[in-house]
């Protein structure tokens, strides 16, 4: 028998002045069971970072044709493409052809290092490609904030995130790699 999702709650309070965005957003995560609190968490933080009412969680981890987060427009096509983690180059270059914009946010340290400078070459040509790195002391303490039903509160200015859960803040630092053209 297969191990069902763990279904997580999030009340996500977002205040992005750097896109003057400003929103309240009641998200229910599947958290995959083969998936840590610390990439779902980092999914939480890149939903923030986007946040829209048309941007909405893919099945990630469950499908190799949807992404992390993606959002379309009233005629299907896709606009925006979101990976979290290091996926393989050959599906980034598929994602970068199915939509207008593919952002990625790989974590993990030296891991995400290595990743990138191996595939650094190709992902150049990837026109419509951007990509940052979240430093991992940052990830690995939101891993810590997460519970079954959580109030969060996401400040976004000058690129960087201030992430809070309760008394607990963080200040994050996302690293670009690669710019979109």
């Amino acid at each position: 028998m297969a191990l069902k999702s763990i279904i997580y709650k999030a009340d996500l309070q977002v205040s992005d002045l750097d896109r003057n965005y400003f929103g309240q957003h009641t998200l229910t995560i599947a958290r995959h069971p083969s998936e840590t609190d610390e990439r779902m968490m980092v999914r939480l933080l890149v939903f923030a970072c986007h946040a829209s009412e048309t941007l909405a969680f893919g099945r990630g981890l469950s499908a190799d044709d949807e992404p992390d987060l993606w959002q379309k427009d009233l005629t299907g096509a896709i606009q925006l493409w979101i990976d979290v983690g290091l996926p393989d180059e050959k599906l980034v270059r598929r994602a970068c052809g199915r939509s207008e914009r593919v952002m990625l946010y790989s974590y993990g340290g030296k891991i995400a290092d290595i990743w990138y400078e191996e595939n650094r070459t190709r992902l150049a040509a990837l026109k419509n490609l951007g990509i940052f790195n979240l430093p991992a002391d940052s990830t690995q303490k939101m891993a810590t904030m997460a519970q079954r039903t959580m109030n969060l509160q996401c400040t976004i200015q000058d690129g960087q995130i201030w992430f809070s859960a309760g008394e607990e803040t963080l200040q994050i630092e996302p690293v670009r790699l690669q710019a979109p053209s």
